[in-house]
């Protein structure tokens, strides 16, 4: 048997690590682990857009595999399989896990809210299969959880959410609920927010009402509110709820602004939910969760960024693939810094666009030639593109690359996938990964993909 595990996300070995022990820990498998690896599959030189884990021996398993996947809306990171062949979308997994840099120490609504929705949407395909949130914490947890993390980890917990990799998880103020004014109460007592609505929940007779602002930028679309209000939705249904739940003060103006499809109406659809003055539109579910990802930027970015990573002494410093959770900024010395988003926030408020940092892709570094490759990555087709956001990067290099290795000299490079063409690129495109897997780069190109990629074509051909 083989275990396939399968992302939206680059996938990391210390996630991929826990994944798997949890998987052998729960069927009492004896393993071996050593420091893993991901390593590409070459077969004939050419990527098969699959990898392979090595490291991880146990004769239960034969092979783990990862594939990267594109979700249809409100995906979670990660979904394990255990089949001999590549899983088909009808298939069961085996865990569904959302996986997080994020502790409340650097934001109390991303870390906790932002991503309770993908477990309500996630069970209208998988009602039964385990929901692991997992925090990946790569800075210090905070020493005093908030109010706001304990009660979004007792919804959690309260909706059977298994929590992986947070300390102290199994304290008694992190239990589930065990009632619907046990969670009202303790919504409640929590600090009014100084600027905006403040949620607050209200029970009457035939309904419970959440006032909470759902609007941005003149439409639905507050990521944290829609994950709050769902969540708590869930978890009063779970807790025996049955009559109405109301959203109030949620901001929306008129009946556009609500939309048509989105992930909040596809929850609001399913579980119950209102709007104060709006109607919530009928909407038809989605058949699929996911799909094998063949068609975007970041298929060449995540594959250039592993074999980087394996198959030579360098090493990514930043990684903003399309659609994956942004990495900290590595510096010299090895601290993690989080990017900014403006030059000057007060300017930006102000009006002044320009203030954005625009950020790369990719940013790799080369110590033996003391260079940082900074990297943009696209499909074929938006080359031109591409090379014209390579202009941007100024503010990004200027703040972090040159301030934290000043020493070292900076590449701004095009990356592409995407195309059948296998001419080898040119001037400001260094590296082509075509849609049939084939590896094309130029003459021009850093050396450390020159490097990279002769030492991943010379494993394969020893293999």
């Amino acid at each position: 048997m083989n275990l396939w595990i399968l992302t939206e996300e680059r996938p990391k070995k210390e996630v991929i690590e826990i994944i798997c022990q949890k998987y052998f820990k729960d069927r009492n498998i004896a393993v071996f682990i050593k420091p893993i690896q991901i390593i590409p599959i070459l077969n004939n030189n050419q990527f098969t857009f699959t990898y392979r884990v090595i490291g991880i021996d146990t004769p239960k398993i034969v092979n783990i595999f990862i594939k990267i996947i594109g979700g249809k809306s409100s995906f979670v990171d990660y979904l394990l399989f255990e089949s001999i062949n590549e899983p088909k979308k009808e298939d069961t997994p085996l865990y569904i896990i959302e996986e997080t840099k994020t502790d409340d120490k650097e934001s109390r609504n991303t870390g906790v809210y932002q991503r309770c929705s993908k477990f309500i949407y996630v069970d209208f395909f998988y009602p039964d299969v385990p929901k692991i949130m997992l925090y990946n914490l790569q800075v210090e947890q905070k020493k005093e959880a908030t109010l706001t993390y304990i009660f979004g980890t007792k919804m959690l917990k309260t909706l059977g959410v298994e929590i992986l990799g947070k300390k102290g998880i199994d304290d008694a103020k992190y239990n589930a609920f065990s009632s619907i004014c046990e969670l009202i109460k303790l919504k409640n007592s929590m600090p009014p927010t100084r600027n905006g609505v403040t949620v607050r929940l209200s029970k009457n007779i035939n309904s419970i009402e959440i006032s909470a602002k759902l609007e941005k930028s003149g439409k639905l679309g507050s990521d944290p509110s829609i994950g709050m209000t769902t969540i708590m939705s869930a978890c009063l249904r779970k807790l025996g709820w049955r009559k109405d739940i109301i959203i109030t003060k949620h901001n929306l103006h008129n009946q556009q602004s609500v939309g048509k499809n989105n992930k909040f109406i596809q929850i609001a659809n399913k579980i119950g939910i209102k709007l104060q003055g709006l109607t919530v539109p009928h909407t038809i579910p989605h058949n699929d969760y996911w799909d094998y990802e063949y068609n975007g930027e970041k298929i060449g970015t995540i594959f250039l960024d592993i074999v980087v990573d394996e198959f030579s002494q360098g090493f990514t410093i930043y990684h903003n693939h399309a659609g994956c959770e942004r990495s900290y900024f590595l510096t010299s010395n090895g601290e993690k810094l989080v990017i900014g988003k403006y030059t000057d926030r007060e300017a930006y408020k102000d009006g002044d666009k320009s203030q954005i940092i625009a950020l790369p892709d990719l940013v790799l570094m080369d110590k033996a030639e003391k260079e940082v490759i900074n990297i943009e990555g696209e499909m074929y087709k938006n080359a031109k593109a591409g090379i014209i956001q390579l202009k941007g990067f100024d503010a990004f290099e200027e703040l972090y690359i040159s301030n934290y290795y000043p020493d070292y000299n900076i590449i701004r490079t095009v990356i592409l996938y995407g195309s059948q063409d296998t001419q080898k690129p040119i001037g400001k495109i260094s590296f082509v990964l075509t849609t049939e897997g084939k590896i094309l780069i130029s003459l021009n190109a850093p050396k450390l993909f020159h490097k990279s990629f002769k030492n991943i074509l010379d494993y394969w051909n020893l293999v």
